[in-house]
């Protein structure tokens, strides 16, 4: 039987809005709210950081060393894990689901490395907040943040089996993902398949300090409707 592992990597100096693992959303801190979240599926939930006041926050932790991002730092997490599959659930993704979760992780029957999307907001085209995914199917083409007025939504959720996220660390820091500052260019530069599917998703990012009122008043919405993101 698969073994899986969620990792949720978080550090605390964010350069578009430091300390925002430790804002609350509705009395919860962010990182916090999304590791409970996470927690409730079947699968070992663990927060990775390089700071102690993050890891405080959450019961199951692994303290690293500073990483160039976020799936370098579960690559380092997981040198002493021993599972067969890893999800890397972003800290600022609140209104992560389930279902998200066990979507991305059956994915990972079809490709070493797996993300999400869903349908992006006209309104989030030209937001260079908004990662888009260009596509071919279910396989990922390329990722961006100046596109504008195409593509679909990228959500910062990624599955991995463990030999691929092994080898990430010692791949190339290519000059797109720098200026793009998106991790996962890494993979597609080094000639890797990152596999993608769709899911619905009605929730917000925190990607900005503006994001937190969005996110407010998104909760109020769908509380209204009696929808839960």
């Amino acid at each position: 039987m698969t073994s899986t592992a969620i990792l949720i990597p978080a550090r605390l100096e964010s350069k578009r809005y430091p300390n925002k693992m430790l804002v609350s959303l509705d009395g919860t801190p962010l990182i916090k709210r999304v590791f409970d979240i996470c927690n409730s599926t079947d699968f070992n939930t663990y927060v990775v950081t390089d700071s102690e006041e993050i890891a405080s926050m959450v019961p199951n932790y692994i303290l690293t060393d500073e990483a160039r991002n976020g799936t370098e730092r579960c690559a380092i997490a997981a040198r002493d894990l021993h599972y067969d599959h890893y999800i890397n659930v972003q800290g600022d993704m609140p209104d992560i689901t389930v279902r998200m979760i066990n979507t991305i992780a059956d994915y990972l029957r079809y490709y070493p490395i797996t993300t999400l999307f869903t349908d992006m907001p006209k309104s989030q085209q030209d937001d260079p907040s908004t990662v888009k995914l260009i596509r071919a199917g279910d396989q990922a083409l390329w990722f961006g943040r100046g596109m504008t007025g195409y593509g679909d939504w990228h959500l910062g959720v990624y599955g991995y089996r463990s030999d691929a996220l092994a080898l990430y660390p010692d791949m190339e820091e290519t000059v797109e993902e720098r200026v793009e500052k998106l991790e996962q260019l890494r993979w597609l530069k080094a000639g890797w398949t990152i596999g993608c599917t769709r899911v619905d998703f009605n929730g917000i990012e925190i990607n900005t300090e503006n994001d937190i009122s969005l996110w407010h008043k998104n909760r109020e919405h769908l509380l209204s409707l009696g929808d839960f993101a």
